[in-house]
Parts: structure tokens; C-alpha cells; sequence
């Protein structure tokens, strides 16, 4: 979808250019911010490296586990239908750990992961799970403590106060993440948004494509 989005606004910058005759300008301008996004890209590579680096390390010396422990009243609380112990919950607490860094780029493979997981314990296969809902309103909203990406950004392009955003972001993300998980627990008790139990649903399936006995039977 993203592959039409983007083809889409480079069309209409081409057409408006060339109605304008500013065709030349368009051609200039999209060489120019090009290298300018390879530039940023290269200048993030350092900050991208310390903090996966920093995120690894803590993996491989338990300190997930200790976090998934400390944060388990709440886990528990978002999360009922999964187990603690369950990679689910180690793969979506890394993701919520990224977020909080600002590492966007780290935590999407990591919310990859933890929906693979979800999925494992989903009975209905074509249905997105609560817990999957709720996790998808924090990785969405996630709340951002560092904007380490932004922060990167903003110094590669020469910003004089580039920790300024911290507060606003701060502020922003924890009413985004919030609303979030609110909205998702409160549309679950709702009757339009509530499934029948999954054995009552295989139940149902099983009995619709059972032929019926005619009478001569």
C-alpha cells in the first residue's frame, strides 16, 4: 500500500511541475533531498549500532527476564491470555524497551516476533487476538523516553537544542499510548466487538459443513 502511496505523490510532483514548467526544479530537488537521505541514513548508523548493541547485551545477560518479573503486575493486567513465561511476552517487552529509546527501526522486527509468537496461541487464525490489539496500540502509540532516532536526526541536520523535543515527546507518546490501550480494553467489553469461545466457534463451523440427512436417509 505504501508502494502506491509514495508512486502517487511522486506523479502528482511531476505533473504539477510540469504544468508549472518547473519540471527541471522537481528533477533537481529529487537528486538533491536523495543524498541528503543517504546522508542522514549513514549519520543514524552509529547511534542504531550502540543502542542494538546495548538491547543484545542486555538479552544475553538475563536482564529481560528481569525486567519481564518487575513489569509482570502489568503484563499480567494487558496480556491475561498469555502466559508470563511465554516467548510472547520476552519478544514484546524488548519491543516496548525499543520504543522506549526511540529505536522505531529496532522495535519493528521485534513486534514482528511478538505477533508470531501471539499467533501461536491464537485459536482463530483470521482474527486478531485482544491480546494482539492491545500490543498493536502500544507498539503504535509507544511511548518514547528517548527519542534516540529523532535525537539523531536533528544533529545530523545541525539542530543548536536538539534535546528540546524530549518533554513534548515524553508528553505526546504517554497520551498516544494511553488512549490506545484504553480504547482496546474498552471496545473488548463491548457485545458488537465480543467473539463466542473458540470451541464454540469450531463447533458451529463443524456443524454447517456436516450434509443434512434427507428423509429417504
Amino acid at each position: 500500500m505504501l508502494n502506491y502511496v509514495w508512486l502517487f505523490l511522486m506523479v502528482v510532483a511531476l505533473v504539477v511541475g510540469a504544468i508549472n514548467g518547473r519540471l527541471q526544479e522537481v528533477t533537481e530537488a529529487a537528486f538533491k533531498y536523495a543524498g541528503v537521505a543517504v546522508d542522514i541514513a549513514i549519520g543514524l548508523i552509529g547511534i542504531m549500532a550502540m543502542w542494538l548493541g546495548i538491547m543484545r547485551i542486555a538479552e544475553k545477560a538475563g536482564m529481560v527476564r528481569l525486567l519481564a518479573r518487575a513489569i509482570r503486575p502489568i503484563t499480567t493486567r494487558l496480556f491475561p491470555d498469555v502466559p508470563p513465561e511465554h516467548p510472547a511476552m520476552g519478544a514484546m517487552i524488548l519491543n516496548i524497551a525499543a520504543n522506549w529509546l526511540g529505536l522505531s527501526n529496532a522495535a519493528t522486527p521485534l513486534g514482528l516476533k511478538a505477533m508470531e509468537e501471539l499467533q501461536k496461541l491464537n485459536p482463530r487464525k483470521d482474527t486478531a487476538t485482544d491480546a494482539m490489539v492491545v500490543f498493536l496500540g502500544l507498539n503504535t502509540g509507544s511511548i518514547t523516553l528517548i527519542p534516540a532516532t529523532i535525537l539523531a536526526v536533528r544533529v545530523q541536520l545541525g539542530s543548536t537544542a536538539p534535546w528540546e523535543i524530549i518533554g513534548t515527546t515524553i508528553f505526546a507518546s504517554t497520551c498516544a499510548t494511553i488512549t490506545a490501550v484504553t480504547m482496546a480494553k474498552l471496545m473488548q467489553r463491548w457485545p458488537m466487538f465480543r467473539l463466542p469461545p473458540a470451541e464454540e466457534a469450531s463447533e458451529e463451523g463443524s456443524t454447517l459443513d456436516k450434509p443434512e440427512k434427507t428423509q429417504e436417509e
